[in-house]
């Protein structure tokens, strides 16, 4: 996701101003951790709306029924028997209304009243603001609060892990966490509803590596990575077990290619960084990836050659063509393609 406009760190800023009860008169909120989302549109509506008078206080619009009037009778509407009110639209791009729309709902930005919160939240859509819409961008930018929750990582995604275990009466080890955050994809989203079924299914206090692998699934990306792992050992049959999952879980090989490449691209990047006298901080900043990803990328990129890295573009992009005009099965043509891998990492 492209990076917008926000504070240096919007979500801590964001918790401070919300504990101090200090409220904006407007946010926009969005990113790829709805988790954290929907934990501060929970902890602003509690801080704005008393529960009893949420009824006559509280305004929600969507896409089916988000109109500009609409929205400015409920922005005017005077809170009943509370101090304010609260206005929250969901995945609406503003960016998209007519100019004349546009027009408007810069003038509703510039004159909220002091009473009311406007909240826009991107959390089944992205958040993709057109800058060519200089006079919405730029009121978006002078009247509400930006606030992207990207998806966590490092030590505190690791604390966040261990914390939710805990009221479960499990522990459970940094180096597992980091497992669990690999084979999940790494959202707290993902994460919750794996952690009550591991501490459900685990037998005893410490969760082990095989209670992990007993109940959770992984997602495309940890396979592949797995997959090409393998691949690095020098052990196809094992590589090719990784891609027989791959087909129980649904995935189409079209989507798997897809993967594989993606990952091999990883690879390359890092082979070309170790290749400088660079490290897994130049790997994380290039592809956008956590710290613990990356450094197995680093290390797994220092089994394969530079030479390997260019032939596997290669045979991706070859597979691919076959792959849309070719009358061959394409699990065979995927399996071809990861049979001449692994002889082209065996060649080194």
């Amino acid at each position: 996701m492209a990076k917008k406009p926000q504070a240096p760190d919007a979500v801590a800023e964001l918790r401070k101003s919300l504990q101090a009860g200090i409220i904006r008169p407007c946010y926009v909120f969005w990113g790829e951790e709805t988790y954290l989302l929907h934990h501060y549109i929970g902890m602003l509506q509690k801080k704005v709306v008393d529960p009893l008078t949420e009824e006559f206080n509280y305004h929600r619009f969507s896409i089916e029924n988000f109109s500009l009037d609409e929205l400015s009778v409920s922005l005017e509407n005077l809170p009943m028997m509370a101090e304010r009110t609260m206005v929250r639209v969901d995945d609406v791009d503003i960016f998209k209304l007519r100019e004349d729309e546009r027009e408007r709902l810069i003038e509703l930005l510039s004159d909220l009243p002091e009473y009311c919160t406007l909240v826009f939240v991107y959390a089944a859509s992205e958040f993709k603001p057109d800058k060519r819409q200089k006079k919405l961008y730029d009121a978006l930018s002078k009247h509400a609060s930006l606030v992207e929750f990207p998806k966590q990582g490092g030590r505190e995604l690791i604390s966040w892990i261990i914390r939710h275990f805990r009221p479960l009466h499990k522990t459970i080890s940094p180096e597992l966490c980091n497992y669990l955050i690999e084979i999940t994809g790494g959202t707290m989203t993902a994460l919750e509803g794996e952690i009550s079924k591991i501490a459900a299914f685990a037998p005893g206090e410490e969760i082990r590596r095989s209670d992990i692998d007993a109940v959770v699934e992984p997602v495309l990306d940890a396979v592949v990575f797995q997959m090409t792992d393998l691949l690095g050992a020098g052990d196809y049959e094992g590589a090719l077990r990784k891609l027989q999952t791959l087909y129980k879980m649904q995935q189409e090989p079209i989507v798997i290619l897809g993967a594989v490449g993606a990952h091999l691209r990883r690879i390359s990047a890092a082979r070309i960084l170790i290749d400088a006298g660079r490290g897994g901080d130049d790997l994380m900043k290039l592809c956008s990836m956590g710290d613990y990803p990356a450094r197995k990328t680093m290390a797994g990129a220092k089994r394969f050659s530079s030479r390997f890295c260019k032939r596997a573009a290669e045979l991706v992009l070859e597979t691919d063509r076959k792959l849309k005009t070719s009358f061959d099965e394409p699990e065979r043509l995927l399996e071809l393609c990861l049979m001449e891998l692994a002889q082209e990492a065996k060649n080194g």
